[in-house]
């Protein structure tokens, strides 16, 4: 029997092979991860600017960069290098609760139809609102189409549902005074809006969803113009909100 077979499991659980640290301290991965950041955010970007903007040296940058082209991680483009495919894959297969994304599609693409408004499904990260999954409008060409993976602010209405049903220790920092008032008000009513208070002429609507226990893991929103009655789309938008928990719960 070796030395590591005669541990116990929390000894065993101790012996980790050494961090790989690049320049500066910085870890290969972390270091790899800060270009993938800074590719999301600029969508294509040239070596210098990248390296400048992770604080890796040029030859740093350029050795990661290149071994992430070799993984399909990222590719090489006109002006130097953008997020490649392969991550795009990957992260289609990120869900916070399993089977949220198949439970949603179909009612969200039904709800979309039925009240000409965009439809997102939502979920609450890193103190922000992330669209885990988008149903563009197909009849208003005024609100542009929001990819899966957009965060926004954790104040818009999809966030404000999320943040009214969850843990009170959430990193949002000082909330604003209304904040009590307003939250006690989606509890009681189970729906949250947004009039125009994050983006000009984009209003919200959105409801929790609920999977096994009653356990509040996302919520469903219509995204929409001012012209439409947020009020009017409150009864739809909830039933279609439990059809989707009864399809959670179901699993």
């Amino acid at each position: 029997m070796g030395q590591l077979d005669r541990l116990t499991v929390p000894e065993q659980v101790a012996v980790r092979p050494p961090v790989v640290r690049d320049v500066g301290g910085r870890s290969v991965l972390e270091g790899a991860f800060a270009l993938l950041e800074a590719l999301e955010r600029a969508g294509e970007a040239g070596l210098t600017r990248l390296a400048a903007e992770c604080g890796l040296p040029k030859t740093t940058a350029y050795r990661l960069l290149e071994q992430l082209v070799d993984l399909g991680a990222v590719e090489r483009s006109r002006t130097g290098y953008r997020v490649g495919s392969r991550m795009f894959r990957l992260g289609q297969a990120w869900q916070p609760y399993p089977g949220l994304r198949s439970a949603a599609r179909g009612p969200a693409r039904r709800l979309a139809r039925a009240t000409g408004t965009s439809v997102g499904v939502n979920v609450l990260r890193e103190g922000r609102t992330l669209v885990l999954d988008w149903t563009a409008c197909e009849t208003d060409d005024a609100l542009d189409p929001q990819p899966d993976g957009t965060v926004w602010p954790w104040f818009t209405a999809a966030g404000k549902v999320l943040v009214a049903g969850a843990h009170p220790r959430l990193p949002l920092g000082e909330l604003p005074s209304s904040w009590r008032r307003e939250c006690a008000a989606i509890h009681d009513r189970g729906v949250a809006f947004d009039r125009e208070e994050v983006v000009p002429g984009v209003c919200c609507v959105a409801v929790p969803l609920y999977g096994p226990g009653g356990v509040l893991i996302a919520s469903l929103s219509v995204v929409t113009d001012p012209a439409h009655s947020l009020d009017r789309l409150v009864d739809v938008v909830q039933q279609t909100g439990r059809t989707i928990s009864a399809r959670l719960r179901g699993r």
